[in-house]
C-alpha cells in the first residue's frame, strides 16, 4: 500500500468516525426534543446564547474545524512528497506574511486605542498635585508607545525580511557588547528619571509644610459599609477626637465629646470644597477597608479600621467650570470607593461640589452640629438653650452668630 494511500483511507476512517458522532449527536438531541416538546417549556434561544457552555461548545468546534483543516493540508503536503513533487506551500513565506500582517493589525491597534479610547480618559485634573500626575501619566505613555512600536517594527519586520531562503545563510553573529552597553543603559537612565520623578512627586503630595497662615481646611470622611460621612470643623478649624470604643445609636462616629475640639464640629450630608484653598482629608473606617478615590481630583488612598491616613490637596477648578469646559451642563465631582468591600459596594458614591470662598462661607454657615441634647446628656455637657426664631430675610450671619454663642456654652 502506498504512503498516499494509506494516508487517505486513515484520514477518511477519521473523518468517518468524526461524522457518526454528530450524526448520533443530532439524531438523539432530535429524538430528545421530540419526546419532550409536550412537556418540556419553550426555551428562550436568547438565554442559551449567553450561556458559558454555549461559547466552551463553539470554541471546541473552531479548534476541532482548525484540527480538520490541519490535517487536511498535512495529507496533501505527504501525497506530494510520496510522489516526488516539490513542496506546495511554502510555509516560511506563510508564516513571514502573517508576522506582516499581525504587525499592521497592531501599529492599528495603537492607534485604535490612542483614537477610540483615548477619548473616554478623565478630563484634565481639577487639583494642583492632579497636574503633576497627568504630567508623569503622559510622559510614561509617550516613552512606552515609542518602545513598544520601535521593539515591534523591528520584531515582525526582521522576521519578514528574513525568512528562510535558501538561497542566502544567514550570518552568525552571537555578541555585541557596543549593543549589550545600549539596550542596559539606556532603559537604566529612562527608569531612573521616571522613578525621581514619582519619588519628587510623591514627597510632594505626602510631606507638605504647613503654612501657619494658610491652614489647609480640615474635613474627616469616614467609610462604612456601603456610604461616606463627613465632618467639618466648627470656627476653631479643628476637627476634634474620636474613639470606636464611644460609638452608640446616638454617636454613630463615636466622637468623643471630652475633647472642646469636637463640640463644634458639623456633620454633612455632601462634601462641599472651597476653590483654590488646601484641603486636609482626614480618612478612617468603621468596618472594613475602603479606598477613598477622587478620580478627577487624582486622588486616591485607603482607608483603613484603627487608623488615620491623610491626604491634602487644592482643588483649582469649580464644578461650574468643569460644566463648561466639558461642555456637559450634569457634570458633577463624584467620590467612590475603589476597592471591592461588599455587595454594595457599586452604590457607594457621593457628589462633591466645589464653589467659590463666597459660597463655601454660606453653605457652612448652614451646617447643623453634630453635638445635640442627647449626646449632651451622655457626656454631663449643659443642654444648649432654644435657638431664637429666624425672620424671614434672616443672612447667614444670624446662624453664624448663633454658633458662636453655642461655642461659648461649649467652652
Amino acid at each position: 500500500m502506498s504512503l498516499r494511500k494509506f494516508i487517505t483511507n486513515k484520514t477518511t476512517a477519521a473523518l468517518a468516525v468524526l461524522f457518526t458522532v454528530f450524526a448520533n449527536t443530532s439524531a438523539f438531541a432530535q429524538d430528545a426534543s421530540v419526546a419532550g416538546a409536550a412537556a418540556a417549556p419553550k426555551v428562550d434561544m436568547g438565554e442559551i446564547y449567553k450561556s458559558v457552555i454555549f461559547y466552551i461548545l463553539i470554541f471546541l468546534a473552531v479548534c476541532l474545524f482548525i484540527a480538520i483543516i490541519g490535517k487536511s493540508i498535512k495529507v496533501y503536503e505527504l501525497s506530494r512528497e510520496a510522489q516526488g513533487k516539490p513542496v506546495g506551500i511554502n510555509w516560511n513565506r506563510v508564516h513571514a506574511s502573517l508576522f506582516a500582517l499581525f504587525l499592521v493589525l497592531g501599529l492599528y491597534g495603537v492607534y485604535w486605542e490612542y483614537t477610540v479610547h483615548g477619548s473616554m480618559l478623565l478630563p484634565d485634573a481639577a487639583s494642583e498635585h492632579g497636574k503633576k500626575i497627568d504630567e508623569m501619566f503622559n510622559l510614561t505613555l509617550i516613552i512606552t508607545t515609542i518602545v513598544f512600536i520601535a521593539t515591534h517594527i523591528l520584531l515582525f519586520g526582521f522576521s519578514y525580511i528574513y525568512r528562510y531562503s535558501a538561497k542566502r545563510k544567514a550570518y552568525y553573529y552571537p555578541h555585541n557588547n557596543t549593543i549589550e552597553k545600549i539596550w542596559t543603559i539606556v532603559p537604566a537612565l529612562v527608569l531612573t528619571v521616571l522613578v525621581l520623578m514619582g519619588f519628587l512627586t510623591w514627597r510632594s503630595i505626602f510631606f507638605k509644610v504647613e503654612d501657619p497662615n494658610h491652614k489647609p481646611l480640615q474635613i474627616e470622611v469616614t467609610s462604612e459599609q456601603f456610604k461616606w460621612s463627613f465632618r467639618y470643623p466648627g470656627a476653631d478649624g479643628i476637627v476634634g477626637t474620636k474613639n470606636y470604643k464611644l460609638t452608640t445609636a446616638t454617636n454613630q462616629l463615636g466622637i468623643d465629646f471630652k475633647d472642646i475640639n469636637s463640640r463644634d464640629d458639623e456633620m454633612a450630608d455632601e462634601m462641599v470644597l472651597p476653590v483654590g484653598k488646601p484641603v486636609k482629608l482626614i480618612l478612617t473606617s468603621k468596618d472594613v477597608i475602603h479606598s477613598f478615590y477622587m478620580p478627577h481630583f487624582r486622588v486616591q488612598l485607603n482607608t483603613v479600621p484603627g487608623m488615620k491616613t491623610f491626604f491634602e490637596f487644592t482643588p483649582t477648578k469649580t464644578t461650574a467650570q468643569m460644566q463648561q469646559e466639558t461642555n456637559d451642563p450634569n457634570f458633577k465631582f463624584i467620590i467612590l470607593c475603589a476597592k471591592i468591600c461588599g455587595s454594595g459596594h457599586y452604590n457607594m458614591q457621593k457628589v462633591v461640589r466645589v464653589v467659590s470662598d463666597a459660597e463655601y462661607k454660606t453653605w457652612i454657615a448652614e451646617q447643623k452640629t453634630y453635638l445635640n441634647d442627647d449626646l449632651r446628656k451622655q457626656f454631663n455637657l449643659p443642654v444648649a438653650p432654644a435657638a431664637p426664631k429666624a425672620a424671614s430675610d434672616s443672612t447667614a450671619k444670624d446662624s453664624a452668630a448663633v454658633k458662636t454663642n453655642q461655642m461659648a456654652l461649649n467652652k
